[in-house]
């Protein structure tokens, strides 16, 4: 479909609201949100506008029900790309992370945070260990897949089949996975080669 359908005020106020929050988030504004950042009193007026910009071709509704970027628009200069990424829980059980059992469901995500050629997970967090550095619990975590990771990088570690996110810090003979919390309780796990790093954190994405 040609996007040749001129805008009026109000549909490139939400175009421009949409690709903001794709390049910003990852991901584009619920009906809610939108919304509310409209000024509208109801989310209908929100759904029609998205309906009127998928009609004209600036937007393309996924199957999963998310929202792409079709084309650029008003002086902008390139479209935003998107690629679909796994969500997958957090408890393993015994299978790798990304067995095919484990995926929950897809959501497309700019390429501005998941940066080809890396590959990519979300996980959803659980509990408070991690919520002075900005994951709090059932948070949707971005992960970049990788094996490796340096002193302070935030990872997913698979420890006896479960998977939990923490601070990763190598020393001599161990590996300390260290939470980042303001509940005390919480202490330091320190590992030996009984372990497996499934990632490194890269985003993390509230309410998704």
């Amino acid at each position: 479909m040609k996007n040749n359908t001129p805008l009026n005020q109000k549909e490139t106020q939400a175009l421009r609201l949409i690709r903001n929050s794709v390049m910003n988030r990852g991901y584009a504004p619920s009906v809610r949100e939108l919304m509310e950042s409209m000024g509208y009193s109801s989310p209908r007026s929100a759904a029609m506008i998205i309906n009127s910009l998928i009609d004209g071709g600036y937007l393309r509704r996924k199957k999963d029900n998310s929202l792409e970027l079709l084309s650029s628009f008003a002086g902008d200069e390139s479209n935003e790309e998107t690629v679909d990424i796994p969500i997958v829980g957090m408890a393993a059980c015994g299978m790798p992370m990304l067995a095919e059992e484990n995926i929950e469901d897809y959501i497309s995500v700019s390429t501005r945070l998941a940066r080809p050629p890396h590959k990519y997970f979300i996980v959803r967090a659980k509990g408070d260990s991690m919520n002075m550095a900005g994951i709090n619990d059932m948070d949707s975590v971005l992960i970049k897949r990788t094996q490796t990771a340096k002193n302070g990088d935030l990872v997913v570690a698979l420890i006896n089949n479960e998977a939990t996110i923490k601070q990763y810090w190598q020393g001599e003979g161990a590996v300390l996975l260290k939470p980042v919390s303001s509940n005390k309780t919480h202490r330091p796990i320190v590992v030996a080669d009984e372990f497996m790093i499934q990632g490194i954190v890269v985003r993390t994405i509230p309410g998704l």
